[in-house]
């Protein structure tokens, strides 16, 4: 019995330059949230989870890994595309996410173009909380069929 893809993939004659992606957004951070990433990934550093060794640095609390905020830009991707069509993705880091920051994620197409026989998108990517601030400021680019 075949096994049916998850994802509907777009296809490229029926995107255009300044469709949205699908918006993604995810609930607060919260301290259950760091914990459980830094479990899964291994990045016990103790300004994401020790409220006094934060505080020793002049930070009002603890705060999210900036690779978990990058995490949500994938899955923001991942949720359009499988994720054997990223060709290319860069992030740039903007500002902190802190605990009670609902990040909200979303993207649109910039550019269509064909590269190495494919057809390909350009899309940008932001992840913000509830409040309109960029956490992350991101660009991919991804195989269409």
């Amino acid at each position: 019995m075949p096994i049916k893809p998850l994802i509907s993939m777009p296809r490229f004659e029926d995107v255009a330059v300044g469709d949205a992606l699908p918006a993604l957004q995810l609930p607060a951070i919260d301290r259950t949230t760091l914990a459980l990433y830094a479990g899964a990934s291994g990045d016990h550093n103790p300004i994401h989870i020790d409220i006094d060794f934060a505080r020793k640095a002049r930070m009002p609390d603890v705060f999210a890994h900036g690779m978990l905020s990058a995490a949500y830009v994938a899955r923001l991707l991942t949720n359009w595309v499988p994720q054997q069509q990223l060709r290319a993705l860069n992030l740039r880091f903007t500002g902190i996410t802190h605990l009670g920051n609902q990040p909200t994620l979303s993207g649109h197409v910039l550019e269509k173009f064909e590269a190495d026989g494919e057809r390909r998108v350009k899309v940008a990517l932001k992840c913000a909380n509830q409040y309109g601030e960029d956490k992350i400021i991101a660009d991919a680019v991804l195989a269409l069929v």
